[in-house]
C-alpha cells in the first residue's frame, strides 16, 4: 500500500510539474505573440509611413497597404502561435499537415470561391482600382470604402450600413474618387417665362459661384436642355473638387430658387384640374 502510495503520489508531483512547466511556456508563447503583434504593426505603419514621404504615396494608397500588410501579418502570427502550442504538447505537425492536405483536396471542390476571392482581390490591389476612402458603386452597394482585403471588400453605405462584398462578386467597379467630379443642375421653367431672360439670371450665379473654391472649372449655362410637357430645362455644369459637387449643387440650386422668385420667374410643378360633371335627373 506505501509503494502504491507513493507512486501516486510520484505520478501526482510529475503531473504537477508537468503543468506547470506547459502552463509557463503557453504563457510566454501568448505573451510573445501579443508582444510581436504590437512591434510588428508598429514597424509596418512606421515604413509605410517613411515611403510615402519618399515616394510620395498617396495617403488612400497608404491606409489600403496598411491594412492589408497587417492582417496579412496577424494571420502569419496565429499560424505561428498554433504550431508553438502544438510543439508545447508534443504534437507533430507533420502529419497533421498531411491530413489536412488530403482533407483540402476533399474539400478543394468546394473552396473554389474562396480561390476566386483571393484573386479577384490581388488584381484589384495591383491595378489599385478602389482605394479606402474611396466612394465606388459596385454589385448593388455605393458607398466609402473602409477596407480591401484579399478575400473580401468592406463598403460602407452612407445610412451607416457596413457591408462585406466577397471579392468574386465584384463585377464591374464605379470609383466616384478619382479626378474632378461634374456638377450638374438642371432647372425647369414655364412656356409663359422669357427663355433668354432666365439664361442671364443663371449666368449672373454661374459667375458667382466661379470664385467658389469648390469648383475647378465653371460652372456654366449650357442652353436649354429639354422641352417637357409643361415646362422648359435648362442646365447649368462645372467641375468640383472631388466629392465636392453634391455640396455645390445643393447651393446653386438654393441660390437659383432665390434669383428666379426676384425676377419673377416660375418653376413648374405639377397641376391637378378636377372637373364635375352635373347629371340632371330625368323628367318626369
Amino acid at each position: 500500500m506505501n509503494f502504491l502510495t507513493d507512486g501516486l503520489q510520484f505520478n501526482y508531483d510529475g503531473l504537477i510539474e508537468k503543468s506547470v512547466s506547459i502552463g509557463l511556456q503557453l504563457l510566454l508563447i501568448v505573451i510573445g505573440y501579443f508582444v510581436l503583434r504590437a512591434v510588428g504593426k508598429k514597424l509596418i505603419s512606421t515604413s509605410l509611413n517613411k515611403a510615402s514621404s519618399k515616394q510620395r504615396i498617396s495617403t488612400s494608397r497608404m491606409i489600403t497597404l496598411e491594412k492589408l500588410l497587417i492582417n496579412t501579418y496577424g494571420y502569419t502570427l496565429i499560424f505561428l502561435l498554433i504550431v508553438m502550442i502544438f510543439g508545447v504538447f508534443d504534437i507533430q505537425i507533420g502529419p497533421l499537415i498531411a491530413g489536412a492536405g488530403i482533407i483540402g483536396l476533399a474539400i478543394g471542390f468546394g473552396a473554389q470561391g474562396l480561390v476566386s476571392d483571393i484573386v479577384t482581390g490581388f488584381f484589384i490591389l495591383l491595378e489599385r482600382q478602389i482605394e479606402v476612402g474611396d466612394v465606388i458603386t459596385t454589385s448593388g452597394y455605393n458607398g466609402v470604402v473602409e477596407e480591401v482585403g484579399l478575400r473580401t471588400t468592406q463598403v460602407r453605405s452612407f445610412d451607416g450600413t457596413l457591408n462585406f462584398i466577397p471579392n468574386r462578386n465584384i463585377n464591374g467597379i464605379s470609383n466616384h474618387s478619382r479626378g474632378n467630379m461634374r456638377a450638374m443642375v438642371d432647372i425647369g421653367i414655364s412656356y409663359e417665362d422669357d427663355i433668354d431672360h432666365a439664361l442671364r439670371v443663371l449666368q449672373e450665379i454661374c459667375d458667382t459661384f466661379q470664385h467658389d473654391e469648390r469648383f475647378r472649372q465653371g460652372p456654366d449655362v449650357i442652353g436649354v436642355e429639354e422641352l417637357g410637357a409643361s415646362e422648359i430645362t435648362l442646365r447649368i455644369i462645372g467641375h468640383t473638387a472631388n466629392m465636392e459637387q453634391y455640396g455645390a449643387e445643393r447651393d446653386m440650386k438654393k441660390a437659383i430658387k432665390e434669383a428666379f422668385d426676384r425676377e419673377g420667374i416660375e418653376i413648374p410643378y405639377p397641376h391637378q384640374v378636377f372637373l364635375q360633371r352635373k347629371v340632371e335627373s330625368a323628367k318626369q
